[in-house]
């Protein structure tokens, strides 16, 4: 059957060369038509925490299927959103908090972006309408998110129509300094800061230490601009804690979730808000305040069911510590690889090891990628940047095999 499929993020040269055609997915591996096994390291687009096929997931889904397939949250509710809503506020450093539920984490960033300007304009200041990021962040695709996180290498054809009145530079060594400045400058028409805590995913992996982002949520309180922070790509264990914030030891106004909020079982994205703000969406005073945003699955009751039986599984296995746990061992057997002549750099965040490779050795980066798929493993590089970020039910013997799979790749072609 030929191939109509608009692929993302893949070029044509690519497509010419044909994919694995994926049937079935099972733990940690993903099968193809023709039988082989592939190690999925980089969790289906880092969604997939608990594997696949987890029984107890497979399970909910089913049996919400067969009760109640959809349902609007537009004057509605029923029984998996109210729970689920509930659950991801106890989550939160403070319960105080109500959800707005969506398909996919750009959307879940989309709503975040529009409550907070729309907040300060409930509160009768609607010169506040800047929401900037974090320089190379990464918060989906739509012109609205690319408006706070835009990635040269993927974006470069929308930038003339995407406006960035400022942008926090990424912290080098972890100084605060330029970003408080730019924070100060403008916050008299700032409404909100976002950024991917920790760990810019996309811009290849960029780790910066949790103390910024500390200062982050102190400076943006000081200066009376909201603090969002997205966590669909490292929540629910993939850093070692349940989100990314919990290294920080603050309380952010909005959290985006997603990806592994279903265990990637389902497309379903959250923005979880703290009542301070969605308190000022009420039409009890003399205007409607309304937030005039929605999504046609928020909500969906079989994407509920999936989260919810995902939430289970991550406290009654303690995915969260065991990952911890993983993530030290998975340190050790990737230390050697320092000692290749084209690594730059190892870096390190939980369940996510990096290897980033000397541009100037010019290493096959794409040659390296097709002879890991041969092996059985699906890496995707960011640039000249590999790296690990496997389901956290990853066994040990299986993270070691991956992990020197790629140390005798590298020798082998640099």
């Amino acid at each position: 059957m030929k191939n109509k499929v608009f692929h993302p993020y893949t070029p044509f040269s690519a497509i010419e060369k044909g994919f694995p055609n994926i049937l079935r997915g099972e733990g940690i591996y993903l099968f193809d038509d023709t039988g082989k096994r592939y190690v999925d390291i980089v969790s289906s687009w880092w969604a997939c925490a608990l594997g696949h096929g987890h029984p107890q997931v497979v399970k909910a889904i089913q049996q919400q299927a067969g009760v109640l397939q959809h349902s609007i949250t537009g004057s509605l509710t029923h029984p998996s959103v109210l729970a689920l809503a509930d659950r991801l506020a106890g989550l939160m450093p403070s319960p105080d908090r109500h959800t707005l539920f969506a398909s996919d984490g750009c959307s879940a960033v989309e709503a975040a972006l529009k409550i907070a300007i729309q907040y300060w304009y409930n509160l009768g200041r609607p010169e506040k309408t800047w929401v900037i990021g974090m320089d190379q962040g990464y918060h989906g695709d739509s012109l609205g998110a690319l408006g706070v996180g835009f990635v040269d290498g993927f974006h470069k054809p929308f930038e003339k129509i995407v406006s960035h009145p400022a942008k926090l530079p990424f912290p080098l060594n972890g100084d605060f300094t330029a970003s408080q400045k730019v924070i100060e400058e403008h916050k008299d028409k700032l409404a909100a800061v976002i950024v991917e805590p920790l760990c810019l995913g996309s811009a290849g992996m960029k780790i910066y230490p949790a103390e910024y982002l500390k200062q982050l949520a102190e400076c943006c309180a000081a200066n009376e601009v909201l603090l969002i922070v997205d966590e669909i790509a490292m929540g629910f264990g993939r850093t070692g804690k349940r989100f990314a914030f919990n290294h920080a030891h603050i309380d952010p106004d909005m959290v985006t979730v997603g990806k592994a909020l279903t265990a990637g079982y389902m497309p379903m994205s959250a923005c979880i808000v703290k009542d301070k703000i969605y308190a000022t969406f009420s039409d009890t005073g003399s205007s409607d305040r309304t937030f005039y945003h929605g999504n046609t699955y928020a909500g969906h009751p079989i994407g509920c069911a999936a989260a919810l039986a995902a939430l289970d599984i991550y406290e009654a296995e303690a995915t969260v510590e065991r990952a911890a746990e993983m993530a030290e061992k998975m340190r050790q057997w990737m230390q050697p690889m320092t000692e290749l002549d084209s690594v730059k750099e190892l870096r390190f965040l939980g369940m996510i090891g990096v290897v980033e490779l000397k541009p100037e050795t010019k290493p096959p980066v794409a040659k390296i990628k097709a002879s890991l798929l041969e092996q059985g493993y699906l890496f995707r590089p960011l640039g000249h940047v590999f790296y690990l970020m496997p389901p956290l039910v990853i066994t040990d013997e299986q993270l070691r095999d991956a992990v020197y799979a790629l140390q005798k790749t590298l020798e082998e072609f640099c």
